[in-house]
């Protein structure tokens, strides 16, 4: 079926490999298969669990989750409770040494009790990425930025996925967010040169006016206007993790994850009626768009301490 598709692929590190081509690696590493007009990309997060935050980022640049339970161990305890905090749909993949009822238990008060659950049988996994599709957004254009360098003879290129719209070459974008514009010079999806990328599709920018040094991970190209961008953020009320153990409340030192933005932040509330948090840098966002608070003290349990909905804060700057 053609489309495009991005899936988190989380909870075992050997999966991943084995139904795609090794890509770009960094904290997270990328595996890509296209076959018959169709293209998956698998995101491993490979430095989880000694940091959280590949896990947060491969979750927020996925469409679609593939949770692999080969062992129920501490880090894989870790990775459904955040799993469990993203509205991803998920497949729970269950190898041969984990029984259901042993599952069952362990997902019994989470989403994920009723998830889709299938065996470790990666021909059939590779038949099920064929069958799947990023949900088409329409509206202004959006591309988040994961990766960044520069390249000899062409300059600056950006890797990320148009998560909104239809991006065209020789558009001119805001880089938020930052102030700064920047031109796509021109575009490539898998290798491909290509005058436009519809959403979901994984694409190489070569951008004009801006240095590679100007680009991080997180970044959004969208027109003026289209997104917010501030250092404080305004959220609804807390959906804390029930398996946090920490204390984190006002006056904590957190991470706050929107997207691909992973900032420390320090918090001004924290309850069920509602959250606000102070970044170290601006971050940019839509209302709606939900913001994870993670707690690098914890020394027992997930790092995560909930999920809130950005709904409220200053316009667009």
């Amino acid at each position: 079926m053609p489309g495009s598709v991005t899936v988190a692929v989380v909870g075992a590190p050997d999966v991943a490999k084995e139904l795609g081509k090794k890509g770009t690696s960094s904290d997270i590493t990328l595996f890509n298969e296209v076959r018959d007009g169709h293209a998956a990309t698998l995101i491993e997060p490979t430095q989880f669990p000694e940091k959280i935050a590949p896990l947060l980022v491969a979750l927020g640049m996925a469409d679609r989750c593939l949770l692999v339970v080969k062992e129920l161990t501490r880090p894989v305890a870790e990775t459904i409770a955040v799993v469990e905090l993203f509205d991803l749909p998920t497949t729970v993949v269950l190898g041969p040494a984990v029984g259901d009822a042993e599952l069952a238990r362990a997902l019994r008060t989470s989403r994920l009790a009723a998830a889709e659950r299938v065996p470790l049988d990666l021909p059939a996994l590779r038949a099920a990425l064929d069958g799947w599709s990023a949900t088409d957004r329409p509206g202004p254009v959006e591309v988040t930025i994961d990766h960044a360098f520069p390249v000899k003879g062409v300059g600056t290129v950006a890797l990320g996925v148009v998560r909104r719209g239809v991006l065209h070459a020789h558009d001119r974008l805001r880089l938020w967010p930052t102030p700064n514009s920047v031109e796509v010079r021109s575009i490539q999806v898998h290798d491909v040169d290509r005058k436009e990328a519809s959403c979901g599709e994984r694409v190489g920018l070569a951008l004009k006016e801006v240095e590679p040094g100007e680009l991080s991970r997180g970044q959004i190209l969208a027109p003026p206007g289209a997104l917010r961008a501030g250092p404080e953020l305004i959220g609804g009320p807390l959906a804390r993790c029930p398996y946090y153990r920490g204390d984190a409340g006002p006056g904590s030192q957190l991470h706050a994850a929107v997207g691909l933005q992973v900032v420390p932040a320090s918090v001004g509330e924290l309850s069920e009626a509602g959250v606000r948090v102070r970044c170290d840098r601006p971050v940019a966002y839509a209302l709606g768009t939900p913001m994870m608070l993670v707690d690098l003290s914890a020394t027992a349990g997930p790092r995560v301490v909930g999920r809130s909905i950005l709904a409220a804060g200053p316009a667009s700057a």
